[in-house]
């Protein structure tokens, strides 16, 4: 078992708590969560081991609410005892902490920023375009659906003929776009739209990042799979 459970008399009740030890590394995360798995897959590349704590999203634990009070979300990673939150602030903290292997981010400042600034355009525009997808029906989600191919299309332009989008090296914006590839099944079914025909560069990008080792055990590949999670989730908040 990792950590160290301690008991403790709380009035007439004894209560125990999970101690993390200060030398490891832990991992908050939910197996569908696109966050989470973009430190998977920094961890992966960085071959650190690490401990997972898989978390229950619709009954939060008290470690979750422990380590990210704030947001209350996954993921967290937690090292030496401390909590980082946030999945691209998790990365850059994982390439700056283990700079023994595999760079995340570019040497040069200037490319150092591009990255940020397309990582954050996944944050900002897929992300958000997704959900609303997955949350809307009739025009609302016909808007979301063109607002979502649109934004995959600037990724695409970004893209370019580039084999990953840091040119040969695969670093953060691919770490950041990869995870939802594991959605593209469930985007396709509720959008009525093909990414192959709308978006085939992303497609063949994606595929291709699917084939490395640190990108394939941390990503959920069964994409049916991630859409019967997606179904849940819409089914969780109401929408039909």
């Amino acid at each position: 078992m990792h950590g160290k459970v301690f008991s403790y008399k709380y009035g007439k009740r004894i209560r125990s708590c999970v101690i993390i030890m200060a030398e490891e590394v832990v991992l908050l995360g939910f197996w569908a969560s696109p966050f989470a798995m973009r430190v998977k897959i920094a961890l992966a590349e960085k071959e650190i081991d690490y401990v997972s704590r898989e978390q229950n999203l619709f009954n939060k634990s008290s470690l979750l609410l422990e380590m990210n009070p704030v947001y209350k979300k996954v993921p967290v990673l937690i090292h030496e005892g401390k909590p980082i939150c946030e999945s691209l602030i998790i990365i850059e903290y994982i390439d700056e902490v283990w700079k023994h292997k595999a760079p995340l981010f570019p040497s040069d400042p200037c490319e150092r920023a591009h990255a940020r600034f397309w990582a954050d355009y996944v944050d900002k525009h897929i992300f958000p375009n997704a959900q609303l997808l997955c949350a809307r029906k009739g025009e609302r989600q016909e808007a979301a659906k063109k607002s979502l191919v649109e934004s995959f299309k600037a990724l695409e332009g970004e893209l370019g003929d580039k084999p990953y989008f840091g040119g040969e090296s695969f670093g953060l914006i691919d770490i950041a776009l990869i995870p939802f590839f594991s959605f593209f099944y469930a985007f396709e079914t509720l959008g009525r739209f093909s990414m192959e025909e709308e978006c085939p560069e992303i497609v063949a990008w994606a595929k291709r990042c699917s084939q490395r080792e640190t990108v394939s055990k941390s990503v959920v590949l069964d994409q049916h799979k991630a859409y019967e999670f997606v179904l849940e989730l819409m089914a969780w908040h109401g929408v039909k």
